[in-house]
């Protein structure tokens, strides 16, 4: 029997690519900006109510982690403020939502790999009303699936690390990359894939918190380094020569990072009895797909900054 799936933020990394994966699971409403703003998040309401869907998946976020230091209303309004009133929309549905969060809602003063049940502490406005949108949702829908991940990359979207990176060593000879803040990057593909491998499992019992993030872990400065390798493999056009590596007091910036943010994904993978691919070898794929679309004439990587 297919469920009836409400997709809000389908224009985002992760949203685009559940649409291109969902419709073998149910029936799929995509919504988007203009028609939904989640900085005014009563146009939520209507939508939900109108559409009645089983499951919820809210895909859309305020990401731009420096900027809402100096806008907190409207992450607040979008990462807090909407996540409350889908979960409340959710509960009178019956609906079971499924919403991302993220590793900032950690402070990285650990050493190992967070556990779901660790304590959290953001360090940033953005980590901090992402926490609140989790917060809200555990208070008010009893059947929730809170997804946090990683460092997310992908082939969609305005601007990512990688397409930032493929920019910039396509115009620069050297780029000086921070090596002290230490994560997982994580390709939004394997994000929408997890989600839909979720989908069937989604009863009342398997509510609560997750994380998911590609394995294996890196600095911006490693990261940065694979990415070139791969696309240097690939024949795509870079002037780079040089990469420095600095630590994060030489490149400032409004908000705090987490110097250490990698997720343990034990308990998801034991559901999925797989456990998530390597963020290298899932770099190599994405660079392999976006090189091939280039090649056809395609503005794959849609390069917007």
């Amino acid at each position: 029997m297919t469920k009836s799936i409400l997709l809000i933020g389908s224009n985002g990394q992760v949203g685009k690519e559940l649409q291109q994966i969902l419709s073998s699971h149910g029936d799929v409403i995509s919504v988007a900006r203009p028609t939904v703003d989640l900085a005014q998040p009563d146009t939520l309401c209507d939508v939900i109510r109108s559409k009645q869907p089983q499951i919820i998946i809210n895909a859309a976020a305020y990401t731009a982690v420096d900027k809402a230091e100096s806008e907190p209303e409207v992450a607040i309004a979008i990462n807090a403020t909407a996540p409350l009133i889908i979960a409340q929309e959710s509960q009178k549905l019956g609906a079971f939502l499924i919403h991302i969060s993220t590793d900032y809602v950690f402070d990285g003063n650990g050493c190992s790999p967070y556990q779901e049940t660790d304590t959290t502490n953001p360090l940033s406005v953005y980590g901090k009303t992402k926490l609140a949108g989790e917060e809200a949702i555990r208070q008010t829908c009893a059947h929730h699936l809170i997804l946090r991940t990683a460092w997310v990359y992908g082939t969609f979207g305005k601007s990512n690390f990688v397409k930032t990176m493929l920019r910039l060593g396509a115009e620069r000879q050297e780029l000086r990359v921070v090596a002290d803040q230490i994560g997982s990057p994580t390709w939004a593909q394997d994000i929408a894939a997890v989600i839909t491998q979720m989908i069937p499992q989604l009863t009342p019992e398997i509510s609560g918190t997750y994380h998911y993030s590609n394995s294996g872990v890196a600095s911006w400065y490693d990261f940065a380094v694979a990415i070139f390798e791969e696309a240097q493999q690939l024949g795509l056009p870079l002037k780079v020569e040089r990469i420095v590596p600095i630590t994060t007091a030489e490149y400032p910036t409004p908000a705090r990072r987490p110097p250490y943010s990698v997720l343990a994904c034990g308990k998801i993978s034991a559901i999925l009895e797989t456990y998530p691919p390597h963020w290298r070898q899932r770099l190599r794929e994405m660079l392999r797909i976006g090189h091939w679309a280039l090649g056809m004439g395609e503005k794959f990587f849609n390069f917007e900054f």
